[in-house]
């Protein structure tokens, strides 16, 4: 008889477990830019890291809108085999000065469209690669409101921006953290990404790599704690319960 109450505990734990796993599998699902930071008034490359959300769609286009109160002067397309990117451009209410000369006007969105039979599947993502600058000096984050269009029509409009001391809302507009630039670096140009943005990739690959592995363990890890965690005070009460009943007979 004691056995089954010891049973529905071990249920409990494990049904909680799976719930905590379940609970953090959105996390990793957001459409994000990656790195996610860079030093203010430099130039970087970035990555737009598109995970396909649908069991049952697949995405067949990408809208990545930038922000014209902060506008960005330079902004290029890496080619992407099996997708056609446009790039749409904007007036700017009060020009901007870039090495001296005034820019009248900025992108405003890129658009990636699939091409016949490419599509990101279920299971799978997709990295959309952009070099961007010269990042301006009088904020502290980009914003880039994206919409993520599926083969059935779906839209994922990931375009809420997060609040301080607020939880994060479910679709979060991609963020792209700037710093200060590194004293005595008079043109505040991140090394690695800015490198990759000028046509070498095997310093950007590693910077990202290095990002994208530490993002991904951190997460990880976090998870597998939480899990262990669950596991082990499931297991502990298990124990006293049996101690307990071993003292009273």
């Amino acid at each position: 008889m004691r056995s089954l109450p010891a049973r529905r505990l071990a249920a409990v734990a494990l049904t909680a477990a799976a719930s905590v796993v379940a609970l953090a599998g959105p996390a990793f699902a957001h459409v994000t830019v990656n790195p996610g930071a860079a030093a203010q008034g430099g130039y970087t490359a970035v990555d737009f890291r598109v995970p396909n959300e649908s069991d049952t769609a697949g995405t067949v286009k990408l809208e990545v809108n930038l922000p014209l109160d902060h506008p960005l002067a330079s902004v290029r397309t890496l080619p992407l085999p099996g997708w056609t990117a446009a790039v749409e451009k904007a007036k700017l209410d009060k020009p901007i000065k870039v090495h001296g000369n005034d820019v009248t006007e900025a992108v405003s969105k890129i658009t990636w469209t699939a091409d016949a039979g490419t599509r990101i599947a279920p299971g799978q993502f997709q990295e959309f690669r952009v070099s961007l600058g010269p990042l301006p000096t009088d904020t502290d984050n980009l914003v880039f409101k994206t919409l993520q269009t599926y083969d059935n029509g779906d839209i994922a409009r990931w375009i809420d921006e997060t609040k301080d001391g607020q939880p994060e809302p479910a679709k979060p507009a991609p963020v792209l953290k700037l710093t200060k630039a590194a004293e005595g670096d008079g043109h505040g140009v991140t090394a690695s990404p800015a490198a990759g943005a000028h046509g070498d990739s095997s310093d950007r690959a590693a910077a990202s790599g290095d990002a994208k592995s530490s993002d991904s363990t951190a997460r990880t890890l976090g998870v597998v704690g939480i899990v262990v965690g669950v596991i082990g005070t499931a297991v502990g009460v298990l124990g006293l319960r049996r101690k307990s009943g071993n003292a009273a007979s």
